[in-house]
């Protein structure tokens, strides 16, 4: 790119109490090999209650800082940042990540050129020794993956390809697309929200690039491992349940979301640790394995179970997407009806769409009689 390629562009970098975090990522924002007077940096603060905003402002003056007082999640937050955005490009970035200099030019120039419409950055520890993203893709039910997570670096994570979405922690594409295709899903609040965006992109006709040469130095959910493991498993379980019903075609959502919801279940049992003995009148009689309910009788002599938190946030998951379904309904409308792309184009970026997530046999053998009776092998042939 010479200098006249550079557009302007505004990185928005989402915060909550990220002040630990803030300056090493806006340090290294200032230090980028990008024109400053094309370059807007735009702190998106969610309500902190430490001196985050203070910092930005007395430290980093050319940054321009967008206080909310409330937390409004993940996907509101960049939504508003985007239309407070000055120009026609706008790039996402956590907080808790540092930028390689050359990061915003490697990952605006495919977009310049016409080569995709939307850029995900290569995602590396903080230390670089680990790739944390190189690439997204998902089982056929919805539970994403990064590509490379946690592995040691290679020559085959640095090689540029089509991807199913860009990570959030790091992307890139044009204010208008964004805009236009509907942003991020605010029902979503957190997570899956870049999964979501990024199939529906590939939906409407648009072209999403993993672009190894752009390069992010992350530390792995700093913020997110503060609030609270049952929060984050409503929307690690309800999330891809949205996602799901929105973007598939008919008559392969017929097919998916039984296999979605049984499997689902069926992990939510693992979780919970249910004794199934003491619920089958054929097993009375036989020894008690207490493993994760702790039965107690109560005041009425009936007795009761305590479930790990973490467990019971599955039923708020599932609870919110029966609650959500008018509004899940108008949703995939509006996407089905601008479809461009069927989805046996689509599915091949999936990656490891038959990807079992529990380590049971058993659990693997239903989801293989799941997708041999629901036909689901004719959507993901064998590769």
């Amino acid at each position: 790119m010479t200098m006249l390629d550079f557009p302007p562009v505004t990185v928005i970098v989402l915060n909550l109490n990220g002040r630990d975090h803030l300056r090493p990522c806006l340090q290294s924002l200032g230090e980028l090999d990008y024109p400053k007077d094309r370059l807007e940096v735009l702190l998106v603060d969610n309500g902190s209650r430490d001196d985050s905003v203070a910092v930005a402002r007395h430290e980093f003056p050319w940054v321009r800082v967008l206080p909310f007082r409330e937390n409004q999640g993940f996907c509101r937050g960049i939504n508003l940042g985007v239309r407070e955005a000055s120009t026609p490009f706008v790039a996402f970035l956590n907080n808790d990540t540092r930028v390689d200099p050359r990061w915003l030019v490697e990952l605006v120039a495919p977009v310049v050129s016409g080569r995709a419409d939307a850029t995900g950055s290569r995602i590396l520890s903080w230390e670089g020794d680990l790739v944390h993203f190189a690439g997204g893709g998902s089982n056929f039910h919805g539970i994403a993956f990064q590509v490379g997570m946690n592995g040691r670096e290679q020559a085959a994570f640095r090689k540029e390809g089509p991807t199913l979405f860009p990570c959030g922690a790091a992307m890139l594409l044009r204010k208008e697309l964004f805009l236009d295709v509907g942003g991020f899903d605010e029902d979503f609040f957190a997570f899956y929200e870049d999964v979501d965006f990024g199939w529906r992109l590939w939906i409407l006709g648009h072209k999403v690039l993993y672009v190894p040469g752009s390069v992010v130095y992350h530390r792995h959910s700093a913020t997110a491992s503060k609030v609270g493991i049952q929060r984050l498993r409503v929307l690690h379980v309800r999330n891809p349940l949205y996602m799901i019903f929105k973007n598939y075609e008919e008559q392969n959502l017929r097919r998916v979301l039984p296999a979605a919801l049984l499997l689902s279940m069926r992990r939510t049992t693992y979780l919970a640790g249910v004794p199934e003995e003491d619920f089958r009148i054929e097993r009375m009689g036989e020894p008690r394995k207490e493993r994760g309910l702790l039965f107690r009788r109560n005041g009425a002599g009936r007795e009761e179970a305590s479930v790990p938190k973490v467990a019971l946030a599955d039923f708020i998951a599932y609870t919110d997407f029966a609650r959500s379904l008018p509004a899940l309904v108008r949703k995939r409308e509006a996407i089905q009806t601008r479809r461009v792309r069927a989805d046996r184009e689509i599915v091949p970026l999936f990656v490891n769409p038959m990807w079992a997530v529990e380590e049971p046999e058993e659990y693997s053998a239903l989801q293989e009689e799941l997708v041999r009776f629901l036909g689901l092998d004719e959507l993901f042939p064998p590769r």
